[in-house]
């Protein structure tokens, strides 16, 4: 995974995705894109090793910024999101809330998603 300029992260969709820590980073992120994947994930949870290639393919080919949120490390923010089981995905369209997917889903599935919120 690669860290990028704050420089760089303005210019364009991020396309790789970006560690999180707590909610004004969030809320920072994202604002300053029109579409955000969030992965909330757990370093233990086998689940979420298998999403993690997804999401960072999602993260280089599609128009949405793809966030990480580690919930052991962010306890509070995930509970604002009312995440109780790993991964779940939450979809920001224009700083708003708009999708919650719980568990391991396909790339086809999430590329569909995003592809509603991108075009």
């Amino acid at each position: 995974m690669t860290v990028e300029s704050a420089s760089e992260a303005d210019a364009a969709t991020p396309d790789s995705p970006r560690q999180i820590d707590g909610q004004t980073e969030l809320d920072e992120f994202v604002a300053a894109n029109d579409v955000v994947l969030a992965d909330f994930y757990a370093d233990w949870c086998g689940p979420c090793k298998m999403l993690e290639p997804v999401v960072e393919t999602l993260a280089a080919e599609t128009g949405a910024a793809v966030a990480k949120v580690d919930v052991d490390a962010n306890q509070q923010l995930a509970g604002a999101y009312g995440v109780r089981g790993v991964p779940t995905l939450v979809l920001f369209a224009d700083g708003e809330q708009v999708e919650e997917i719980v568990g391991v889903q396909g790339e086809d599935q999430l590329r569909a998603l995003i592809g509603r919120y991108t075009e």
